[in-house]
């Protein structure tokens, strides 16, 4: 388990995915053949009632696997870019 990862941090248990093999949210490719698992992650992401809290923390423990809020590796680089101030 993550280190970044807390008790009180009880959104885990409430996702949609955990109904679901984890392996289809850790895809080998997100082009390709696997965009298309990507796709079905991404869904079931969007229905979840914890999708922002996924998100959230996948963000700040920079989870760089898998598909985490309804988002990609390359899709949570570019919002950590976008929430990040620019260095001066």
């Amino acid at each position: 388990m993550n280190r970044l990862y807390h008790e009180s941090e009880d959104w885990v248990r409430q996702g949609a995915c955990r109904n679901y093999d984890p392996e289809l949210f850790f895809p080998v490719s997100t082009t390709g053949p696997g965009r298309e698992t990507v796709e079905l992650a991404k869904a079931i992401c969007r229905s979840c009632t914890v999708r922002r809290d996924c998100l959230r923390w996948a963000l700040r423990a920079g989870e760089a696997h898998g598909v985490w809020g309804a988002t990609t590796p390359e899709e949570r680089r570019y919002l950590r870019r976008e929430l990040l101030p620019a260095a001066s």
